[in-house]
């Protein structure tokens, strides 16, 4: 039951953040979805530095962990409307979008993962 409650306090906490990010960062229906692109590399920056402390410390550990990665990283990132977003731009025939868009938000997240990861481990150093 603590780890629901964690999950569901976190994931709040990062959809106020993405809703946020929305805000300050709107598009029309046919834009580039830069808010959405912006959240999820946030949120995977994020997931690199948890990870990062998590194998050089012990502070982030099992409940710390479901809190920030499965409940503020879930809620932050927007995979469902990074997908939809994507399908949009197949739609309209938005081929250079589409590929921008995925190639971004997919190469974009692995370095920020990885980024995020060492500056942690350096941090920790």
């Amino acid at each position: 039951m603590k780890e629901l409650l964690l999950v569901f306090v976190g994931g709040g906490m990062g959809s106020v953040l993405r809703y946020s990010i929305g805000l300050l960062i709107p598009s029309t229906t046919h834009s580039f979805p830069y808010s959405t692109l912006i959240a999820n590399l946030i949120g995977c920056f994020f997931v690199g530095l948890i990870i990062g402390f998590a194998t050089t410390s012990q502070w982030i550990q099992g409940s710390l962990m479901i809190f920030f990665i499965v409940g503020f990283c879930g809620g932050l990132t927007t995979f469902s409307a990074l997908i939809q977003q994507s399908f949009d731009f197949l739609n309209y025939s938005s081929y250079f979008y589409f590929f921008l868009y995925a190639s971004l938000s997919f190469c974009g997240g692995l370095i920020l993962v990885y980024l995020g990861s060492h500056l942690s481990k350096v941090m920790a150093t």
